[in-house]
C-alpha cells in the first residue's frame, strides 16, 4: 500500500513543514521587541502619511497585532508618535553636537552642516517626521525648538569670536539662530532636490556663512526708508 508524505512523517514522529512553518509564526516577542517592532512601523508610516493620515488600525495590522497591543504599550497613537519624535530629535542633537569638534570657527560650520546634511541622508524617515506640523508637537517639541537646541551649542563659539572682534557678544544668540535656521532649511530643501552633492551644499552653505560674518559691521545701520 502506498503511503503519502504526510503518513510517512507521522509515523516518523516528524511534522509536516507547513505545521512548523505555522509554529515558527506564532513565536511570540518579547514585550521590548513588539515595542521597536511597533515603533519602526509607525517612524515608517508617520514619514511616509504624517500623523493624521496614520492610524492605529494600520500599525497594528502591519505589526500583525490587535488594536489593544499597541495602546497597551504607547497609549494610543500620540504616544507612539512621541516617542519616535522624541528618539529622532535626540538622534539629530547628538549627531551635531558630537561633530563639533574643530578649534578653528570655519570648520566648526562645515562640521555642523555636514552633521545636519548626514542626518538628512541617513535618517530620511526620521527627518520627514521632523519637519511636518503635528497637533502634538506641544507635548513631543518641534523642529524649531530643535534648531533652537542645536544653536544653543553654538552661541558660546560665537561669542567668544565676536568678543575677539570688539562686536557685542550678547548678539550671539542672535546669530547662531539665524546660522543654524539657515542650514535647517537648506536642508529640507536638499532632502528632496539630493543636488548638488552633500560636500558641495556644505560647501556653498559655508561660503556663505563664513563670508558673511567676515564682512560682518560691529553696527550695522539700515539703508532703506524703515527705521522702526
Amino acid at each position: 500500500m502506498a503511503i503519502d508524505g504526510s503518513s510517512v512523517n507521522d509515523k516518523q514522529g516528524k511534522a509536516p513543514s507547513g505545521a512548523g512553518t505555522r509554529r515558527a509564526r506564532r513565536v511570540r516577542m518579547t514585550g521590548a521587541e513588539r515595542r521597536e517592532q511597533l515603533l519602526d512601523i509607525g517612524r515608517t508610516l508617520f514619514a511616509e502619511r504624517g500623523f493624521e493620515g496614520t492610524s492605529v488600525e494600520e500599525i497594528a495590522a502591519k505589526a500583525g497585532v490587535s488594536k489593544p497591543v499597541v495602546y497597551e504599550h504607547f497609549g494610543g497613537k500620540e504616544g507612539l508618535y512621541a516617542v519616535v519624535v522624541d528618539r529622532e530629535m535626540r538622534q539629530l542633537l547628538d549627531m551635531v553636537t558630537g561633530a563639533l569638534t574643530a578649534g578653528h570657527p570655519r570648520e566648526l560650520l562645515e562640521q555642523a552642516a555636514f552633521a545636519l546634511l548626514d542626518y538628512i541622508e541617513t535618517y530620511t524617515d526620521g527627518f520627514r517626521i521632523l519637519v511636518r506640523d503635528s497637533p502634538v508637537a506641544q507635548s513631543t517639541g518641534t523642529f524649531a525648538s530643535l534648531i533652537s537646541d542645536i544653536a544653543t551649542q553654538v552661541e558660546d563659539i560665537l561669542g567668544l569670536e565676536f568678543k575677539a572682534r570688539g562686536f557685542d557678544p550678547k548678539l550671539a544668540p542672535l546669530y547662531a539662530q539665524a546660522l543654524v535656521g539657515m542650514v535647517a532649511l537648506t536642508g529640507q530643501w536638499w532632502l528632496d532636490a539630493r543636488k548638488p552633492k552633500k560636500p558641495e551644499v556644505a560647501a556653498h552653505l559655508v561660503n556663505l556663512a563664513w563670508h558673511g560674518l567676515d564682512g560682518l559691521e560691529p553696527k550695522p545701520r539700515l539703508i532703506g526708508h524703515r527705521r522702526s
